[in-house]
């Protein structure tokens, strides 16, 4: 018989969502790739709302589009072939290989998804003919048994191409050491066979004092232990998980003092996506970002913004039900600063038809910006360039089925309302700010001087900082401190000795 031949690859597994499985990936591409090693990402099935444009023109996860970034290559839709976009608790869109491809159910997520399985394997194989090792990421964690017989991103991926498996867990969780038995033990034999090792992550402390207790886990399974990393205080990257916005988030409200800062409220909402847009607010040194749903926190701040939505139409409902709308009006009437991108914008326009995200029909938007939106069948993935005064916005990317379109001069009636101002490819009213472009204020020189004249408007002495990083190349050093971690405290080349690259690379 032929030797079989050695996986092209290693997948990531977690023992939960946001073990730090897109994390750990991102440190791996990096470190393999300052290796010299052709590496690129994968991850068969992502479900979420914080998704990015590839150059190619289409849509995959942005976990994925950071780990093709931390392992210097394009990113691609094979990289994450197949996207969930929850709509609502019981529905998600499907994008395949970049675009809509239907929606599913959650009486299908188990049983009616091989179709799903067979795009994503064939990119895979894509992947694994174009470069020297493929580093998968799972889903959630392989031992939710319940999906195991439709599951085709966690075991199942693993025992399709034979690839090793890495389980990763939380220490900062606790419980650490039952998730990782567990794990192990809910696997059948044929699973646990391509089990190969345990990482744990975001470890504080002493490592002697938890040394007897991994190894008396791998005495139990049989299973090593290749590395404990520890907390990386400064290393937020993109998350895949809505969940989790803001890795970088305080602990306490907004400070009513300290007029050198700008104090930024983000609204939380229900469906929010693309939450990473206001990821470059937070890294300016001086900006406060606070992920909120309080009222009054929003109130306080001397910029309130509303994000992208999945589901605007209702997520504009849930906005009216706690009060949040008439904080948004009165923040228009005092001339206090309000941001609305993408889904956000168009709650701030005045009338909204839906009958495609939503399937609400027409609804009654904000009213604070002159533009109507309709949301068309067909979806708008863009990567467009502009500018705003002397600044050029390049960094920007769309996904959006609603077009929002500029009301007749005098519809409504607002004679003496300022006159509205392009702003991007959206508009600006007074102190009333619209965009559907995501990712646009990772742009240095814009960010900081939109931001600069919030300030003035609001009252705060805050300006940028003379020689600050920007956003671009903190997120490098990010990477780079993501993989010095990974380099010094986990044992890489022990991983790839369970793969093709063998211990050489």
């Amino acid at each position: 018989m032929p030797t079989p031949a050695a996986p092209s690859g290693l997948l990531v597994a977690g023992t939960s969502s946001d073990a730090g499985k897109s994390v750990i990936v991102a440190g791996l591409c990096r470190a393999l790739a300052r290796r010299g090693v052709r590496v690129a990402p994968f991850k068969a099935q992502n479900m979420s709302n914080n998704s990015m444009v590839c150059l190619d023109g289409g849509e995959i996860g942005r976990a994925q589009w950071l780990q093709a970034v931390a392992a210097r290559v394009e990113p691609t839709t094979a990289m994450n072939p197949v996207l969930l976009k929850p709509g609502t608790d019981r529905r998600s869109f499907i994008v395949v290989r970049g675009e809509p491809a239907g929606t599913l159910e959650a009486g299908q997520y188990a049983a009616g998804r091989a179709h799903l399985a067979d795009a994503a394997f064939a990119a895979y194989r894509e992947l694994a003919d174009a470069y020297e090792l493929v580093v998968c990421e799972g889903a959630g964690s392989p031992a939710e048994i319940n999906l195991r017989s439709g599951d085709y991103v966690n075991m199942g991926l693993a025992r399709e191409f034979g690839l090793p498996v890495v389980v990763v867990g939380d220490i900062d969780r606790g419980g650490i050491l039952a998730s990782l038995y567990g794990t192990w033990a809910l696997l059948d034999d044929d699973d646990r066979a391509l089990l190969k090792s345990f990482v744990i992550n975001k470890f504080r402390g002493d490592v002697s004092v938890l040394e007897p207790g991994l190894d008396a886990i791998t005495d139990r399974t049989g299973v090593p232990f290749h590395g404990v990393i520890p907390w990386l205080l400064d290393v937020w990257l993109d998350s895949e998980d809505t969940l989790e916005v803001g890795h970088w988030r305080a602990s306490t409200a907004l400070s009513a003092t300290s007029r050198d800062r700008l104090k930024v409220a983000v609204i939380r909402l229900p469906r929010i996506s693309n939450a990473t847009d206001v990821d470059a607010l937070a890294a300016e040194p001086g900006v406060d970002v606070l992920v909120t749903i309080d009222p009054a926190v929003a109130e306080a701040a001397d910029l309130l913004v509303l994000p992208g939505s999945r589901s605007t139409a209702s997520d504009l409902e849930w906005l009216r039900e706690r009060g949040l709308d008439e904080v948004v009006g009165r923040r228009v009437a005092a001339g206090r600063p309000v941001l609305g991108v993408c889904g956000g914008y168009q709650m701030l326009g005045h009338e909204i038809e839906d009958d495609v995200e939503g399937r609400v029909g027409v609804v009654r938007g904000l009213g604070h910006l002159p533009v109507r939106v309709e949301f068309g069948e067909s979806k708008v993935l863009a990567r467009p360039e502009g500018s705003w005064g002397h600044h050029t916005v390049d960094t920007a990317y769309e996904i959006h089925h609603g077009i929002a379109r500029r009301l007749p001069d005098g519809q409504p009636a607002t004679a003496d309302s300022p006159a509205a101002q392009g702003f991007l490819d959206g508009w600006n009213v007074d102190q009333v700010w619209g965009t559907m472009w995501h990712g646009a204020f990772e742009s240095d020189d814009f960010r900081r001087a939109w931001l600069a004249q919030v300030a003035l408007v609001a009252g705060s002495q805050w300006r940028p900082h003379a020689g600050a990083p920007g956003f671009a190349g903190r997120r490098e050093r990010m990477l780079d401190t993501l993989a010095d971690a990974l380099e010094e405290h986990v044992d890489i080349d022990a991983l790839l000795s369970f793969t093709r690259m063998g211990a050489t690379a």
